[in-house]
């Protein structure tokens, strides 16, 4: 990691541990009930805060550790090995939050950051609609003011932490006539009326992770619950996406080393005709390839954590993280998956989730198409 070496301190190392403690012991034995369940259990996101796993990045004065985004990377990295796909703590710490942070009033802050910190508030962001996917410029949801209140009226889907979330913030047309320029932000806390959640959808993968459609039918919100002015919405959306999709790159590399260790010991110990699998010279140039791969992947994603750090991670830089690191993703954990033979079908192999988990990265975040078209623009 020559990127961050500079940025790696004792404490980061020390962080990294307790990471990778917490996902031993209070997520790795539980993930395959939860996912039957298609959720984890409210009490493991205050276990996470208590452990500090929650926060991080958040200033000390909202309940925060005060850290860099290389410890939300260290979580992400730590969660990808352990395969721990159900608990939605980087959409919380990484992008759901930092909204908070960024575009909230001294008094939001002070009310939701600390309780986020600490596991008693969950939250979710409600971009997607039925008909809109990655166009956001496109939501139909509207909030209209009447009074000192805003009335919501809409629906969203595929909404991440959607069954668990406390708090969402809500991607609202407030001026439809303007287009993108008419989008704001709301936050909605999930206890007020006309606020439902629907089902918990059942996914190709990530089945442990309650995703789920949400309805808002005159729900009131007090005007103060805007974040940042009206209006601003999608300029605000624009300038968060670069960390998100940074996120998901950080999250494909993590897969993509987890299914190589799986694979490279699950070789080592199958026999076929007679020897290991690891002895066929196709298994050992093809793993030599994706190993090869693998190590560009990394040094690419440490080197955009590094600008991060710095402030200095562009759009298209980002968009370039996302889209090649989640397909090669999808190719590595596909070839992987092969070496298993049938064993790599079934559900209790590591290789199967790592195969299920994986295909979803293409697309969330904003498809991979419209990272080639962020990219393009930039020609």
């Amino acid at each position: 990691m020559t990127a961050l070496a500079a940025h790696y301190t004792p404490e980061h190392t020390m962080f990294r541990e307790t990471c990778r403690r917490f996902f031993e012991k209070e997520v790795v034995p539980f993930h395959m009930k939860w996912e039957e369940e298609g959720i984890v259990p409210r009490e493991l996101w205050r276990k996470a805060g208590t452990q500090g796993l929650l926060g991080m990045t958040m200033p000390e004065a909202y309940g925060g550790a005060g850290g860099d985004f290389l410890y939300s990377a260290i979580l992400i990295e730590e969660q990808g090995r352990a395969l721990a796909s159900g608990p939605a703590f980087s959409l919380h710490n990484d992008i759901v939050v930092p909204y908070l942070l960024a575009y909230g009033t001294e008094e939001q802050k002070k009310k939701w950051i600390p309780k986020a910190c600490s596991g008693d508030l969950v939250t979710a962001i409600a971009m997607t609609e039925p008909g809109t996917g990655s166009d956001l410029q496109s939501v139909k949801t509207t909030a209209v003011m009447d009074g000192n209140h805003w009335v919501i009226n809409g629906s969203k889907t595929f909404i991440s932490n959607g069954q668990l979330a406390d708090l969402v913030i809500v991607v609202a047309k407030t001026d439809p006539k303007l287009g993108a320029k008419g989008t704001s932000l709301i936050a909605v806390e999930t206890e007020t009326p006309g606020f439902k959640r629907g089902r918990n959808l059942e996914k190709i993968g990530m089945k442990a992770q309650d995703t789920s459609e949400l309805f808002f039918d005159n729900v009131r919100v007090p005007a103060d619950h805007l974040l940042g002015g009206p209006g601003m919405g999608f300029i605000q959306l624009m300038q968060q996406l670069p960390q998100e999709r940074l996120v998901i790159a950080i999250q494909a590399v993590a897969a993509i080393e987890a299914a190589l260790e799986h694979t490279l010991a699950y070789v080592k110990e199958r026999q076929a005709f007679g020897k290991p699998i690891i002895d066929f010279q196709n298994t050992r140039f093809r793993l030599a390839e994706l190993k090869t791969k693998a190590h560009v992947a990394r040094v690419f994603v440490d080197d955009c954590i590094a600008r991060h750090l710095k402030g200095e991670l562009d759009v298209a830089t980002a968009a370039m993280a996302k889209y090649w690191t989640t397909d090669l993703q999808c190719e590595v954990v596909d070839q992987c998956l092969q070496f298993h033979g049938g064993y790599g079908y079934m559900w209790e192999f590591p290789i199967a989730r790592l195969y299920a988990d994986a295909r979803v990265q293409k697309i969330y975040g904003g498809t991979n198409e419209i990272m080639k078209e962020l990219i393009g623009r930039t020609l």
